[in-house]
């Protein structure tokens, strides 16, 4: 694994002349988890001095490339040798363009000044190009994010990409009776940082108050500014280790600055190390400190008036002090374990190993509302119940239920409304997993929209129905998103479906102990022998009229064949299907149940009726043919191979009543116990996330 942060060409990445990206980058880096994995590329020779991995891109000079551009392509080339998994790049959205095509890695664009300022990041369309390139976009203030978003629409200004993590500074325990009476100026000596502001405010200052002093750090070849005084101390430009120090025994941090200093590593720093600070109120200069003084008229009237305020106050100075001390938390570590945050989302990397943390899920599905509990006892419900059960957060979308209320004249299915009530559920709850449950209507643009919005979300799907011979239009359904999901799941085994080139599993049909709660086994005087239920459509709900099942051969000819046994047939010769509460009061009354699904057996395919028969408590038969003797034993349930032996093995469960009560009984519990709603929903979520778990299948 790699990381590869990329400096902006001319950036000086050394002790001797660092800027505020070179040290906001050295100090996360060097407490990072990702420390050993990340090297640094950028454009400076000298002797590596911190716990970091640097490489200089040295490179050949061009009379026809830029320098830039000779820098990106000498990176291109050592990227190329050894590729990354993250590529960082700093302060300069122009090389995205350069960047782009390299789709193994996610790329993740850090800004530390004003976005509507540079290059690549200028107007709308270089903002879209950015979020829709990039896998992460780190701001280092809100102000600096609120000005990227300006005149986006909402979709864009809303997205997950768009993070602030503010630049951050070592905290050391400070000594306020060892701050002496000094006054610091520290920055670029020029009228934009407003130095021409606090020479003209701290003259006269110095003049009144002889017992405090003034240091001024910094320097400015391309304007000169001069102010003279006997206790004005111009050190000059200073590194950073001394600047520090200058700041420790500093009483008042002032920063005048006319422009908008995006963050403004001065007046943090000066927090950090408990000074009186008091700032401009301009661009994020603000969201540096925690108590202060900012200061809306920017001029040297203004300043020294509340320069003075502090001087000739010492209680409120010291309050000023002792507060940014106590509720300072820009932190290196702070800052590092943010930066290793979206790392961690970016890689998939999730401290989960053999159980997982809390999720955020939205799981869409039919939860049947419009059929006024028809359906309630259905497969979706009891994932969605064993989701809840794993203590996961979970949000339902019941997309059939949402297509009917969306209708109107201009969206005449619904569709149009479900998809954007989708993406908007999206934005707002931010889930760590979409999972699908037979959501045919989610529209594959969306899932592409929120791959390529939200690329740390996984997207899982789960099938129920046949996907063979005449049910192909199921396979057609199932792989119609197969490409934007990280896992599928069946009820088939996914070999026998030629799904080996996906990552499909197989799932059971789970059980859940609040749903399939009855013990049928322990109905003494059940009125009816064997019992069956089918029907023309789970959601037709009637029997269609002409409409012919070929199971009602097999049915039949059980009948024909045993007319001294009570048949409970449900769904065929005229008598209508059964659903709800009515479903389970029939199957109570009943000593046997068939497990017969529409179509040849095919290898682990059931309908959910195994999991609606096995899970109350009645003794099952079940084809051979479908291999489920592999996950349960004839102690489990009654296998057959064929009429003859299914007519025989009918014959024996219904004279016996002590086996059939015990095969029911020990089938009831090898359901719960193997394959309930938990552990399956545990299953996906494990596989999901790659997370090497046993199960029972």
């Amino acid at each position: 694994m790699k990381i590869s942060i990329l400096l902006p060409y001319k950036e000086n990445f050394s002790p001797a002349y660092a800027g505020a990206v070179s040290i906001f980058i050295k100090d996360t880096l060097q407490i990072s988890k990702f420390r050993k994995n990340t090297i640094v590329y950028g454009n400076t020779n000298f002797k590596q001095k911190y716990n970091t991995k640097y490489v200089n891109l040295n490179y050949k000079k061009s009379l026809i490339k830029s320098s830039t551009r000779s820098y990106i392509n000498e990176f291109l080339k050592k990227e190329n040798k050894n590729k990354s998994n993250i590529i960082e790049f700093h302060n300069r959205p122009s090389y995205l363009k350069y960047l782009k095509n390299l789709k193994y890695a996610k790329k993740v664009l850090y800004f530390h000044n004003d976005p509507l300022e540079m290059n690549g990041s200028k107007n709308i369309n270089d903002r879209i190009f950015l979020l829709e390139n990039l896998d992460k976009i780190i701001f280092n203030s809100e102000w600096s994010k609120s000005r990227f978003v300006k005149k986006l629409n909402n979709f864009y200004a809303n997205s997950s990409k768009l993070q602030v993590i503010k630049q951050s500074i070592d905290i050391k325990k400070i000594n306020l009776n060892n701050k002496k009476k000094i006054i610091t100026f520290v920055g670029k000596l020029n009228s934009a940082k407003g130095y021409d502001i606090f020479g003209k405010a701290i003259i006269p200052i110095l003049d009144e108050f002889k017992d405090w002093s003034a240091i001024v750090i910094g320097d400015e070849p391309r304007e000169k500014i001069f102010f003279e005084h006997e206790r004005l101390n111009i050190l000059g430009f200073k590194n950073h280790k001394d600047v520090l120090k200058n700041l420790e025994k500093t009483s008042i941090s002032v920063v005048c600055s006319r422009w908008n200093e995006p963050f403004g590593r001065t007046s943090l720093e000066a927090a950090s190390r408990g000074c009186g600070v008091i700032i401009s109120n301009r661009g994020g200069l603000k969201e540096t400190i925690t108590d202060g003084v900012i200061i809306n008229e920017i001029n040297a009237k203004t300043f020294s008036k509340n320069i003075k305020k502090l001087i000739k106050n010492p209680s409120l100075l010291k309050k000023y002090q002792k507060n940014s001390l106590k509720n300072f938390y820009l932190t290196n570590q702070y800052a590092s374990d943010k930066i290793d945050k979206y790392r961690d989302q970016l890689l998939n990397i999730y401290k989960l190993n053999t159980k997982i943390s809390k999720l955020k899920i939205l799981h869409i599905t039919n939860l049947n509302e419009k059929h006024n509990g028809r359906l309630f006892y259905n497969t979706g419900r009891r994932i969605n119940n064993g989701l809840i059960k794993l203590n996961h957060k979970v949000l339902t979308l019941s997309d059939r239920d949402l297509l009917t209320n969306y209708k109107s004249i201009s969206d005449i299915t619904g569709s149009k409304k479900l998809n954007s009530t989708f993406i908007e559920t999206v934005k707002n709850f931010k889930p760590d997993l979409i999972l699908l449950g037979h959501a045919d209507s989610i529209k594959t643009e969306s899932l592409q929209l929120i791959k390529k919005e939200y690329p740390s979300i996984k997207i899982s799907q789960w099938f129920l129905d046949r996907m063979d011979t005449k049910w192909k239009n199921n396979k057609i359904r199932f792989m119609d998103k197969i490409k934007y999901m990280d896992y599928s799941f069946c009820t088939t085994d996914p070999k026998v479906l030629n799904l080996k080139n996906h990552k499909v599993s197989y799932i059971p049909n789970p059980v859940d102990e609040s749903l399939d709660d009855m013990k049928v086994y322990e109905n003494k005087n059940p009125e009816f022998d064997l019992f069956f239920a089918m029907s023309h459509g789970v959601h037709r709900g009637v029997l269609k009229k002409g409409k012919f099942d070929a199971r009602e051969n097999l049915i039949n000819f059980l009948i024909k064949k045993n007319p001294h046994l009570k048949f409970n047939v449900f769904g065929m010769n005229n008598v209508q299907p059964i659903w709800g509460d009515e479903y389970k009061r029939q199957l109570y009354n009943s000593k046997i149940a068939l497990n017969l699904s529409q179509g040849k057996p095919l290898k682990y395919y059931s309908s959910d009726r195994i999991a609606q028969l096995m899970g109350n408590g009645i003794a099952t038969l079940i084809d051979k043919k479908t291999k489920l003797n592999e996950l349960f034993s004839e102690k489990e349930a009654i296998f057959y191979n064929s009429k003859k032996d299914l007519n025989k093995k009918i014959s024996e469960m219904i004279k016996y009543n002590n086996k059939r009560t015990l095969l029911a009984k020990q089938g009831r519990k090898s359901y719960h116990k193997k394959f309930n709603s938990l552990l399956v929903a545990d299953y996906i979520i494990s596989k999901t996330f790659n997370i090497n778990k046993k199960f029972n299948w």
